[in-house]
């Protein structure tokens, strides 16, 4: 358990975490996977997401607010805060960020299993290119060692869209701008009538 879990993330959660980097594509931006494990461990269903900030996206107080108000929401739906979405500064950059590893430490305390995406701007740049179906993200997760690792093509742990024309609506969503609309927790922050859950967003 925990070593080799399959990861799958449902088209919604995943265009979210996408959109948002596309927005603020000059900032770092994060956000946090919401989802349940298998019975017996083996996999993960990444069901929603919710992007978080854009500025100061270090900054526990925040945070904190977000994590519990976030917690609150979607325990009543059966879902846990199951791993943490990140996007780099620097387009080139594709280090794992401290604050990264610092809430995915925290969230594994909680959900073992956790993942951690890390946007790879690569992949999403060369999308309209070619006809791939994985997802423009790179994951991560703890390994016997208690530290992140990167999952390559090979092995056990795989990181897959639930519905096969995931990219093709996401290029859709890209050419039309849909990424003006998305609203993270910074936004809600500043304005709480603006809707972090982004119910209205695929409608």
């Amino acid at each position: 358990m925990g070593g080799e879990s399959r990861y799958e993330i449902h088209q919604n959660a995943y265009m979210k975490l996408v959109l948002h980097a596309v927005k603020h594509r000059n900032s770092a931006v994060n956000g946090v996977l919401l989802g349940r494990s298998s019975a017996d461990g083996d996999s993960v269903e990444i069901v929603d997401s919710v992007p978080l900030f854009h500025s100061q996206i270090g900054l526990l107080p925040p945070l904190e607010i977000a994590l519990i108000m976030i917690e609150e929401y979607y325990a009543e739906k059966g879902l846990t805060i199951a791993g943490y979405f990140h996007a780099n500064e620097r387009y080139d950059d594709f280090e794992l960020a401290t604050v990264a590893k610092n809430t995915g430490d925290h969230i594994t305390r909680y959900f073992p299993q956790a993942a951690l995406l890390l946007l790879d701007n690569k992949k999403l740049e060369a999308l309209p290119k070619g006809k791939d179906r994985r997802p423009v993200m790179q994951l991560y997760v703890k390994d016997a060692s208690r530290s992140w690792k990167l999952v390559g093509s090979e092995g056990g742990n795989q990181l897959s869209i639930k519905e096969p024309s995931g990219n093709i609506v996401l290029l859709d969503y890209l050419a039309s701008e849909k990424w003006k609309d998305i609203i993270d927790f910074d936004d809600h922050l500043d304005d709480i009538s603006k809707d972090w859950l982004n119910s209205e967003l695929f409608q």
